[in-house]
């Protein structure tokens, strides 16, 4: 089989710069390294000035000039900027947020997903794209949109949404008797008569039915799901042949994206490190350590995800290539993280990484974006390391990405859960993920990411920070593969319908552990519950879940509160771990699969692609790799073994 190799790429907007400059940016483009560059995603009031007068020349003469450089296109489906002559025409375009105010054009991201009329405008100007550029010889891909989610915009409470809820309810549903019963209505006298009579779960006195709430993100994400199939299916009839992608973003929850990916044909994110950092759920510690290099977890726990949710395929659409304009605050990258941001991707299968952007714009609202040059046209600090990076993939092509040995299961639903009712302000699902998920890579483990639906098949351990919602098979799975599992708090508490189980939490996972979550309580983020385990203090944070059974913890309280049980190799965490006393855990379990466990230097993470294996440094200082880690005639194609901080190296595992 050919494996084609990794490519680099660039966002770039025509429609921001003389047309005389194009085919110069294209030629820099191209020697440069880069072969993909992505756009049009904003350009509607550009391509369709007023109503149903196209304005295609520039457009043409854009994917034109590229190609004519040896660049490959990817177009963006014009649809996160309905033009002010749209909205004025037809407002009920624009959504509402939980407060009742209409969210306004004068930015992007200005519509909702549930209105009839702006589906049928994306129909429109997506046919119009698709039929005038899908056969062309340059344009290779397609994005759908941008950033489905991003500014909080997946949930919309206007009478659109509201509208299609109580369609989507009597869907699901039937009869509303039975919506009555699911959502225990009774409670607060909130029975309903019909289908018509239900609200939307917004601008209520107090908290609304958490049964509601979460039908209501289920919705939500399904309508996200069902928008993006309306363009995918236009661009397939149109342009086949083209791969389809969406790029999603960091952190973002509120729609499920392994749903989504199934109607794409690789999924894209857009990565930036440094300002996910600052808005991330990280502690000031973090935060002043990893200020310009991001936290070693971040991005290759995005790429792992993304990686999954576009079944194997997946490209990075934006990757921050210096100082950003939309966080807190936008320091500088250390000199050699976008070098090193961009291996690790590919180290983790990226098909495509794309900078943004070809070049820093003065003006508008992205003014203070870095780009790969500065906005007099002089090159900005990253462009040589995208140029440095284009040599060594071409020396250094990689192998397939081969499936891990662990496997953690991500769930978009479980978020919503906890949204819903957090039972404690210091609860983080996402922070759980990235700590369970870093923990295993701080041992030198590579990790796969997994959706609760997903065959176990090949995975020796499968690590569940928390799932709140049973799947049915779930559990099934785990007993047939007969795979090691370790579970999270809170996992199995509910009922699909947002009910206590009844024969209490963790619900069908007392088949293979026999314990009873009677009672669960939750604390402020600086309280620990500390205990030992094998002899060693450790400390659960956040939640502590009071068990009835017979098992004998392997860590408990100074009190003899169970912080941690084991059965037929399925472990329970009642409490969420700190990270140190996850990692213990899971050096003991890992060792017992067969996997070699390393101790890597602190901000040092290994990843294997194929025959390859891959350092990467985080670290402010220099990092020697461990014998344990690259024999000592490891045959180093890229770097030394002794890191520099953003430093990379690359070499056969002759393993």
């Amino acid at each position: 089989m050919t494996i084609r190799p990794p490519r680099l790429g660039v966002c770039y907007y025509p429609e921001h710069w003389p047309e005389a400059a194009w085919a110069e940016d294209a030629a820099k483009m191209a020697a440069l390294g880069l072969r993909q560059v992505r756009i049009g995603e904003f350009a509607w009031a550009k391509i369709e000035p007023a109503p149903g007068a196209f304005d295609w020349a520039w457009l043409d003469r854009a994917v034109d000039t590229l190609g004519a450089a040896g660049l490959e296109v990817m177009l963006g489906t014009p649809t996160a900027t309905p033009p002010k002559w749209l909205i004025d025409a037809e407002p009920d375009i624009l959504a509402l947020d939980r407060n009742g105010r209409p969210r306004r054009f004068g930015s992007r991201r200005h519509y909702c997903f549930s209105s009839r009329s702006y589906r049928k405008h994306t129909e429109r100007i997506v046919e119009a794209m698709a039929s005038r550029y899908g056969a062309h010889e340059a344009v290779a891909a397609w994005q759908t949109d941008n950033e489905y989610g991003c500014h909080d915009t997946t949930r919309s409470y206007s009478p659109e949404a509201a509208r299609a809820f109580r369609l989507w309810l009597a869907e699901r549903y039937g009869d509303v008797d039975a919506l009555n019963t699911a959502w225990g209505a009774v409670f607060w006298s909130q029975t309903y008569r019909s289908f018509d009579e239900v609200d939307l779960p917004n601008l209520t006195v107090t908290e609304p039915n958490p049964a509601h709430v979460l039908d209501f993100y289920r919705f939500s994400s399904d309508q996200v799901i069902s928008y993006n199939r309306l363009q995918v299916e236009i661009l397939r009839r149109h342009s086949p042949g083209r791969r389809i992608i969406h790029n999603g973003m960091g952190f973002t929850f509120d729609f499920d994206h392994f749903a989504l990916g199934r109607d794409l044909d690789a999924f894209g994110w857009d990565s930036y490190p440094l300002g996910f950092l600052d808005i991330g759920p990280f502690s000031a510690d973090e935060k002043r350590a990893y200020m310009r290099q991001g936290h070693p977890d971040l991005a290759a726990f995005h790429h792992d995800l993304y990686r999954a949710c576009g079944n194997g395929r997946w490209e990075i659409v934006e990757q921050q290539p210096g100082p950003v304009n939309w966080a807190r605050h936008n320091p500088e990258p250390l000199p050699g993280m976008v070098r090193l941001w961009t291996h690790e991707a590919i180290a983790h299968g990226a098909d495509v990484v794309s900078y943004f952007r070809w070049r820093q714009a003065p003006f508008a609202q992205e003014q203070m974006h870095a780009g790969l040059e500065r906005p007099d046209r002089a090159p900005a600090p990253a462009a040589a390391e995208a140029a440095r990076c284009a040599e060594e993939i071409a020396a250094v092509p990689p192998p397939e990405t081969a499936q891990a040995r662990v496997a953690l299961l991500v769930d978009y639903e479980a978020q919503w859960v906890f949204e819903t009712q957090r039972q404690g302000a210091a609860w983080s699902y996402p922070r759980l993920l990235l700590d369970w998920h870093g923990a295993a890579r701080r041992l030198g483990v590579d990790v796969d990411i997994v959706s609760s639906g997903s065959i176990l098949e090949g995975y020796d351990l499968l690590l569940v920070p928390s799932l709140p919602i049973a799947p049915p098979a779930l559990v099934g799975a785990v007993k047939k593969s007969n795979i090691r599992a370790v579970f999270g708090p809170r996992s199995f508490s509910k009922t699909p319908h947002f009910a206590i189980p009844e024969t209490l939490p963790p619900g069908p996972l007392q088949d293979l552990l026999p314990l009873k979550v009677v009672r669960s309580e939750s604390f402020p983020r600086d309280h620990r519950e500390r205990g030992a385990f094998d002899g060693v203090p450790v400390a659960g944070q956040w939640w502590l879940d009071h068990v009835e059974t017979d098992l004998e913890p392997l860590a408990a309280t100074e009190a003899g509160r169970g912080l941690l049980y084991e059965a037929s190799g399925v472990h329970y965490f009642t409490t969420a771990p700190e990270p140190a006393f996850l990692t213990r855990l899971l050096r003991r379990v890992v060792a017992e699969i067969g996997l070699d466990v390393v101790d890597l230097p602190e901000g040092v993470r290994l990843r294997r692609r194929g025959g390859l294996r891959y350092a990467f440094n985080y670290g402010a200082k220099a990092a020697v790799l461990p014998d344990g880690v690259a024999a000592p005639d490891a045959d180093l194609l890229v770097g030394e073994r002794t890191l520099p901080p953003a430093g990379v190296a690359i070499w056969r595992d002759r393993s």
